[in-house]
């Protein structure tokens, strides 16, 4: 998903968050199915893993829920879940989702990793740069266990950040770059990599969501995923998949537009399952022409 606030690489500060995550389970507790201690499985070892000490908050399956990865926006009457771009302010109240492109650079930033890290950007067998041509979005090299560590030196204090902001979750995006790797990735590569993630989440009191990609759902509890944000489930015929993996605790967008499946349609066949929400392809934000907003 490409239409996300530009973020930023600097000025968060490195904390643990246990205690602010004991008091978000109060303040949200209508909203959550529970709090735990569990956390992930390991993964790599470096920079992402940290020992798990802070409570996990899961999502209530059901749960109203907006994507508002575009910009954020007062939430609509009856959301009790969001998820909103790393650089933008949880909703007060409501189970808040981080979103962070962990996978793949971020629309804008190309230049920063080209100057900073240009060792951890993959390229095919000229040197060439892959690029997620949908979003003009570089893959991220995962290829390697050092290559991980060093992704996980830069996203892994992102992840900090959303705990320190007051999130109850992160989505990070684009677990499934392997299948526009030109067959430089794996599914091996990057179920590693999220691993070192989930940890990083669960040491920070964050629950994580596998975003996408039904390849790796007989793994989400091997890798430390604790709920599903998934796009277009519907169309693809995917809901049942994620719905039975997560016990329902799954956030579903279907885009206006896309595909041949209408929205009234998934909700009849998916609404008691999943967590449905209609939204236009840029996310928009609310006020803004050509927003869409529905639920089921």
């Amino acid at each position: 998903m490409a239409t996300r606030a530009l973020p930023l690489f600097f000025g968060r500060r490195r904390v643990r968050a246990a205690a602010a995550r004991s008091l978000a389970c109060v303040l949200v507790a209508g909203v959550l199915a529970g709090c735990s201690g569990e956390g992930g499985t390991s993964g790599d070892t470096g920079a992402g893993q940290r020992e798990n000490t802070a409570e996990v908050l899961l999502p209530t399956p059901g749960a109203e829920f907006d994507y508002q990865i575009g910009g954020s926006y007062a939430p609509p009457e009856g959301v009790r879940a969001v998820s909103r771009d790393r650089e933008d302010e949880p909703a007060p109240g409501l189970y808040n989702v981080c979103y962070v492109n962990a996978f793949q650079t971020q629309p804008g930033t190309l230049e920063w990793w080209q100057d900073t890290h240009p060792g951890l950007l993959l390229r095919d067998g000229d040197g060439e740069l892959i690029i997620d041509e949908g979003w003009d979005e570089v893959l991220l090299d995962t290829s390697t266990a050092a290559g991980r560590t060093r992704l996980a030196e830069i996203v892994g204090p992102w992840i900090d950040g959303c705990a320190e902001d007051g999130f109850q979750a992160v989505e990070p995006d684009n677990l499934d770059s392997f299948e526009r790797s030109q067959g430089k990735l794996t599914k091996e590569h990057n179920a590693d990599f999220a691993k070192t993630l989930a940890a990083r989440a669960h040491s920070d009191g964050l629950a994580i969501g596998q975003k996408n990609t039904t390849d790796l759902l007989g793994r989400h509890a091997a890798i430390g995923f604790d709920f599903a944000v998934t796009e277009e489930c519907a169309q693809f015929d995917e809901c049942d998949a994620y719905a039975d993996a997560y016990d329902g605790r799954v956030f579903a967008i279907e885009y206006e537009g896309e595909g041949e499946v209408g929205f009234d349609e998934s909700c009849s066949t998916w609404g008691d399952r999943v967590s449905l929400v209609l939204r236009d392809l840029d996310v928009l934000p609310a006020g803004e022409k050509g927003h869409v907003f529905r639920t089921c």
